[in-house]
């Protein structure tokens, strides 16, 4: 029994099962716990009065453990995701459904970006598929800052919008915006080279 019932006349008694046993003394309450071969815990001892429940004491304190841990936040991690500045769109879908999953479970997503000597003179093409993810995740992450790069690296930053669940069944296919006439294409690779050699061969022709 709990120290402190020895100390309070009466309590609000409630048994194992959730009956309320209604205003009675500490002794009836305890009488009632040892009749059951139980134990009486006091559960709410700023309540008017007190409250007091018949419990087994072991499994009572197990309980109470494991609902804390269940409350407990859960700690955030950073996530990394890669990329390349010329991967195809399928590669780009699969890598931000994956940031979308992180970023709905609570976590920060990192995505690298990571370029070859010489795609090193296009660094636009890293920025707009970032853009695609960033876009892509909009509902649920919030990019930190802007794409930045670093040696042959461009780093992103998203992070998880504050009370924002992810909705993987409404997931919608990552847009990478229309490249400038002077520019790289920046969409399906495969079928910029197809349509370019489709052209020359009709000027062949």
């Amino acid at each position: 029994m709990n120290e402190r019932l020895l100390r309070i006349r009466e309590v609000r008694l409630v048994g194992e099962d959730g009956k309320q046993f209604g205003v009675v003394s500490t002794r009836d309450a305890l009488d009632k716990a040892i009749d059951a071969g139980l134990d009486l815990v006091l559960v709410a001892p700023q309540a008017e009065p007190p409250v007091a429940r018949i419990v087994n004491f072991g499994k009572w304190k197990y309980e109470q453990a494991k609902q804390k841990k269940d409350h407990k936040p859960k700690k955030q991690e950073v996530k990394g995701i890669k990329i390349s500045p010329n991967i195809a769109e399928h590669d780009l879908m699969v890598q931000a459904r994956k940031a979308k999953q992180f970023l709905g479970e609570g976590h920060k997503v990192r995505v690298v970006c990571r370029f070859r000597a010489r795609e090193l003179a296009h660094p636009e093409l890293g920025v707009k598929k970032m853009d695609a993810i960033s876009a892509f995740v909009d509902e649920i992450g919030k990019r930190e800052k802007d794409p930045a790069l670093t040696g042959r690296e461009m780093v992103m930053v998203v992070n998880p919008r504050v009370g924002v669940v992810a909705k993987p069944k409404t997931e919608s296919k990552p847009k990478a915006e229309k490249p400038d006439a002077d520019e790289p294409k920046t969409g399906d690779i495969e079928n910029d080279a197809k349509a370019e050699d489709k052209q020359d061969s009709s000027e062949e022709v």
